[in-house]
């Protein structure tokens, strides 16, 4: 703002104005200008503020006791006094020239009120959230604004989380060339790490432009380059969307809800697997528009039933069908068929370990006290349905304390070698 202490009387200026044929808009007064200063060092000085443009001085006038000049100055563009500085120094360092302008801004009496709206909206928050804040014995409304800053600010403090840092990793490159170069990534992994870049990245709309912009090139960055070029201020979304609309699959929603509904698990695909590959045809069918999101869970669900045909038993434990009414979330779905596959994995290697049998020979001679516990695992063995009948043979030789054929002497041998060794082991396990 222009320096409230005039030089010259507010009529004497504008008669001044007048006489030098100069509009009062477009006039800076500048005082404090050495006698010996040149119009030309002037007119470079004040150029160097952006609000006046290009700056001629029409009059002068001088100030013998002071030694110093009073110049009015005629601007290029019309003088915006909230981008006006008060003061100048000049390149000499010498005191700084006082500057005036002969218009005042409009003053807006409910700008500062718009603001603090805004601001507290932004927030969640309303005007009675601050009140407390306020003196008690002071109203709201004839509070100074600086007392409602500060209670702003102090609002703010307690309600604003503490920042994260904001780093983000940089993108991976994508052109949009197929097939997909070495060094780059594909459309659909790009797209997901763009638009989580989007979500999660605290950052302004500019800098997720650049983000975006930096790790595009050939074709997709000259489709980047058309959006910019008709908005430079384009959301960094449409920049996402423009990418999709060109590299992506024209198939629409309900072609991706069909392709959904036509998914089954393939041989030896672990059913954890299969809800992951449904979950990204899913995802595609939803945002295209071919399943409500509030169905999202519910066609999950059923599609697993109706898919899922290596997994029968699974299904059944996990009572999916019963719960289509309330059906999970993706990762309750998967957390649950994960804990039961894990289940299964520990039931089938601890039914291997009690297999495993160790036997113990003392001179030649089986050890009585282990053959009950060899009869405990053999009754395993027969049961569980093993497919070594030689290990069945080579227990019940222990047990009954028969002679085995001197032409596997050699494998059962080897074969007692390697059951001695965890016999302790194993002794260990059943003492726990």
């Amino acid at each position: 703002m222009a320096n409230s202490s005039l030089p010259l009387p507010p009529l004497e200026l504008q008669t001044w104005c007048s006489e030098s044929n100069v509009n009062p808009a477009y006039a800076v007064v500048v005082s404090g200008v050495p006698m010996d200063t040149s119009i030309a060092d002037v007119e470079e000085l004040l150029e160097t503020v952006k609000a006046f443009g290009r700056v001629r001085v029409r009059a002068q006038k001088s100030v013998p006791q002071l030694k110093t000049d009073i110049l009015l100055c005629e601007c290029r563009n019309p003088v915006d006094p909230s981008k006006a500085p008060p003061e100048i120094f000049p390149h000499t360092g010498e005191l700084p020239w006082k500057l005036t302008l002969l218009t005042e801004p409009a003053e807006e009496p409910d700008e500062f009120a718009i603001k603090l709206k805004r601001l507290l909206e932004s927030e969640g928050k309303t005007l009675a959230d601050i009140e407390p804040l306020l003196s008690q014995e002071s109203n709201l409304k004839q509070e100074h604004p600086s007392s409602i800053i500060r209670a702003v600010g102090e609002l703010l403090e307690k309600v604003r989380p503490p920042q994260e840092n904001n780093a983000f990793r940089r993108l991976r490159v994508f052109s949009g060339v197929t097939p997909t170069p070495a060094g780059e990534e594909t459309l659909e992994n790009w797209l997901e790490q763009a638009q989580l870049m989007l979500d999660e990245c605290d950052c302004s709309a500019k800098e997720k432009r650049k983000r975006i912009v930096e790790s595009v090139k050939g074709p997709a960055l000259e489709i980047i380059q058309a959006i910019r070029c008709n908005d430079p201020d384009t959301p960094p979304q449409k920049f996402l969307e423009a990418i999709e609309n060109v590299f992506g699959t024209t198939e629409s929603g309900e072609d991706l809800y069909f392709a959904f509904r036509s998914m089954q698990q393939n041989p030896n695909e672990r059913l954890s697997d299969f809800v992951r590959r449904l979950e990204k045809v899913l995802t595609k069918a939803v945002q295209k528009g071919g399943v409500p999101p509030a169905l999202r869970d519910r066609a999950r669900a059923e599609q697993l039933l109706r898919g899922a045909v290596e997994s029968d038993i699974m299904l059944l434990q996990l009572r999916l069908k019963e719960r289509l009414h309330n059906p999970p979330s993706f990762m309750a779905l998967l957390s649950e068929v994960r804990a039961d596959e894990d289940q299964k994995m520990l039931r089938r290697h601890t039914t291997s370990l009690q297999i495993r049998t160790t036997l113990v020979s003392r001179n030649g001679r089986w050890d009585r006290s282990w053959s009950s516990f060899i009869a405990v695992r053999l009754k395993l063995v027969i049961h569980g349905g093993v497919s070594n009948p030689f290990l069945v043979v080579v227990l019940g030789a222990a047990i009954i304390g028969t002679a085995i054929p001197r032409t596997n002497a050699n494998r059962v041998s080897s074969g007692l070698q390697r059951l001695k060794s965890q016999r302790t082991a194993l002794i260990t396990q059943e003492t726990e």
